[in-house]
């Protein structure tokens, strides 16, 4: 019996629908936006606004701000591939077990080997007596950023060195380690930044860790939730977007029970069990998505919505995507921010006239949303800088 075929263009039209970038299908809450991904990219502050921005039918950042800081209905957490994401509060235990339990001891046991190495007699007790001050710091004084935490704990202040005797030796003050450390056990959480939504010097909360999840359970839920968002995909590209052992991909996957499909390129892949039908496709759309944006990420091929001869103009030498423009479920295009304010794009082919007119209405209303906050990618792509220049 043959393997139902998906066609590229049924692809693209998933990403419309699924992903909640054509105009039906944005989302009503922030959350939602970032459960249509599995998870917005955080290591960008700006992204995870602009991400959330380009899936929403209304609001602005002070909407986000909300849900990141007052309803706390979404929240960052150090997980796939040890980089940070923004999760809905419902997915974050999943995320925690089956991701970042892992990724915070893994932390914690490099700390304490520099503190071993460093023969200060800096220990594990030392190490816990830092964390419980740090927290006593933050419940007596409330939202705070590391350097006023330092402030207020003398021990954080303790610097170590690092590759002792070697050439690349260097010294370190442990607040920013002891931070992370409590930050990825989930005993902290990242509040109001100093300055705007697009700044990353956060203020810190003291917060309970997340309700402890069976780490094989909350995968199969991490995996039949990037299925119905990314799929067809393959094996490996739930590999590279979880940075989880091929072994526990494929129990994932396994209990998840996906479906076979056939490709138009002859390949197979997997959909969520019973995804196997023809995507309706929506009604015309343009997206100007910001660098790291997860519809950019989300596989590890990405040939059906990018043409690969474009791929060094959008991605930078690690493969990190910059600001994109989408026509269709294709990347069509990048753009940037001039340091006056102004929205600059330009196309990578020739998608017509309609595409056109949908992109520069979609420049300006993310020029209208963005207002007076300027926006430099944390990691520059070659298109990027030419349209800055």
């Amino acid at each position: 019996m043959s393997l139902p075929l998906v066609t590229t263009a049924e692809r693209r039209h998933r990403l419309g629908r699924r992903h909640r970038l054509a105009p039906s299908a944005r989302a009503a809450t922030v959350a939602e936006t970032a459960d249509s991904v599995v998870a917005l990219h955080a290591t960008d502050a700006a992204t995870v606004f602009l991400s959330a921005r380009a899936r929403l039918a209304e609001g602005g950042p002070d909407t986000i701000e909300r849900a990141l800081y007052e309803d706390v209905s979404l929240v960052r957490l150090l997980s796939m591939r040890n980089t940070l994401f923004a999760v809905s509060a419902e997915l974050a235990p999943h995320v925690d077990a089956s991701t970042a339990r892992a990724i915070a001891a893994k932390e914690r046991r490099t700390l304490l080997k520099h503190l071993d190495e460093d023969g200060q007699g800096l220990d594990a007790a030392w190490l816990a007596g830092a964390e419980a001050a740090a927290l006593d710091a933050l419940d007596a004084h409330g939202p705070s950023t590391g350097s006023q935490l330092s402030a207020a704990v003398p021990t954080l202040r303790q610097k170590i060195t690092i590759s002792r005797g070697k050439k690349y030796e260097t010294e370190q003050g442990v607040a920013t380690r002891v931070i992370r450390l409590l930050a990825a056990d989930g005993r902290i959480r990242r509040d109001r930044p100093r300055g705007s939504w697009t700044s990353s010097q956060y203020r810190w909360v003291h917060t309970e860790p997340w309700p402890a999840l069976p780490a094989a359970e909350a995968r199969t839920e991490i995996a039949r939730r990037w299925l119905r968002a990314y799929g067809p995909a393959t094996e490996a590209d739930l590999k590279w977007w979880t940075g989880w052992t091929l072994t526990d991909v494929r129990k994932a996957l396994a209990a998840v029970g996906p479906d076979q499909v056939r490709l138009e390129d002859g390949a197979t892949a997997l959909v969520s069990p019973g995804d196997t039908g023809p995507e309706p496709a929506p009604e015309p759309w343009a997206a100007l998505l910001p660098g790291l944006d997860p519809t950019g990420m989300g596989w590890a091929d990405r040939g059906f919505h990018l043409d690969p001869a474009h791929r060094s103009a959008l991605f930078d030498y690690a493969g990190n995507i910059g600001p994109t423009v989408w026509w269709n479920g294709e990347i069509v295009g990048g753009w940037a921010q001039r340091s006056g304010g102004e929205i600059v794009w330009r196309l990578l082919g020739s998608p017509g006239r309609a595409a056109e007119q949908a992109i520069t209405a979609e420049a300006a209303r993310l020029a209208a949303w963005v207002g007076e906050a300027r926006i430099t990618p944390r990691f520059r792509t070659p298109l990027e800088r030419e349209l800055v220049a």
